[in-house]
């Protein structure tokens, strides 16, 4: 098959979702009118004004050396494969961008590029909504590649910096009531305890007493005395009071030293070809174990709708997340959105 060809197959292939590039425009235009209004923003002192990530090179250094043919080649087989801008260094459209730099005139390659551009708009959006801005990053840098002017650039952009923003105020805000949860938890436990040992000393004071009293009755005329058993009784539900205290404690101090999962590339999954021309959306909740090292030992889906439609994609995409290494292993849940109007 020739390489005009395979351009064809993937124009009939990349059709479909043509008119969701329409919507994105429509929206970056409207979005472009209202451009005076992060002037307030930008009054804001530079000190609590988080920055995006650091945008990467858009045609990895790898890629880039390969020859004309190779690059032909690799792309063809991506699109095959359905890997139009993921994973980094091995997808379509990096392929296709390497090749327009060695070969400026070449039409298909235009073309191709020109069709790719939907989908990594998409994908674009679903990093910034899900809050993946370093691959978020990565897709913009690709679009501007492929188009300096393309009109969604400015609101990607501005979404990756509010992102940041939103996402730095939101983990400020965790912590701090993660902080004065464990400040009250731990006051709390400090009274019980204090009452506890109030009720262990009034035990001790009784069963001293009633010692007292028993030595003052005349032995001839023994009594039977209530008060050892009333001490004995107190004394044992000020130990489990005691017990009970510190078991709060030791729970306390684990939930407040749990691990938090910083990630550190967690790649979008791709969207299935059959979803995506029947215009299907869908979610998938995944549990997935974090090891120590920051890789995801293992991973299943706990729920999706539709079922079976998006379940291995989101394991594939979910079993390459990264994040920073932690100190034990960690078990969470998160949920992938796969929505082709995003």
């Amino acid at each position: 098959m020739s390489y005009v060809s395979k351009s064809v197959v993937v124009r009939a292939r990349l059709l479909a979702p043509a008119f969701l590039l329409m919507g994105l425009v429509a929206c970056s235009g409207k979005d472009e009118t209202a451009a005076p209004a992060p002037a307030a923003d930008a009054a804001k002192p530079a000190a609590t004004t988080p920055t995006a990530p650091v945008a990467p090179p858009a045609v990895s250094s790898k890629v880039q050396a390969m020859g004309s043919e190779e690059l032909r080649e690799s792309a063809s087989q991506a699109l095959r494969e359905n890997r139009m801008y993921a994973p980094a260094g091995d997808n379509a459209i990096e392929y296709y961008l390497a090749l327009r730099d060695k070969t400026p005139d070449d039409a298909s390659v235009k073309s191709a590029l020109t069709d790719l551009l939907p989908y990594t708009l998409i994908a674009a959006e679903q990093n910034l909504a899900r809050e993946d801005f370093e691959e978020g990053q990565r897709l913009i840098a690709l679009i501007e590649k492929v188009d300096p002017k393309a009109p969604a650039l400015p609101r990607l952009k501005q979404g990756i910096t509010r992102g940041v923003e939103v996402a730095a105020q939101r983990t400020t805000e965790e912590t701090d009531r993660v902080k004065r949860e464990a400040e009250a938890k731990t006051k709390q436990l400090a009274e019980q305890q204090k009452l506890a040992e109030q009720r262990t000393r009034e035990a001790a004071a009784a069963q001293q007493i009633a010692a007292q009293q028993t030595a003052a009755t005349p032995a001839a005329a023994p009594a039977p005395t209530p008060a050892p058993a009333a001490a004995d009784t107190a004394r044992r539900e000020a130990e489990q009071r005691q017990q009970q205290a510190a078991a709060q404690a030791a729970a306390a101090a684990r939930q407040t030293a749990a691990p938090t999962l910083r990630p550190v590339s967690t790649p979008a999954p791709r969207y299935p070809a059959d979803a995506l021309r029947s215009n299907t959306s869908g979610e998938v909740l995944v549990e997935i174990t974090v090891g120590t090292d920051g890789s995801v030992t293992s991973a299943r889906v706990l729920r999706a709708t539709p079922a079976r439609t998006f379940d291995r994609e989101a394991l594939s995409a979910v079993k390459r997340w990264r994040f920073e290494p932690v100190a034990a292993p960690v078990t969470t849940r998160r949920t992938l959105a796969f929505s082709p109007g995003n």
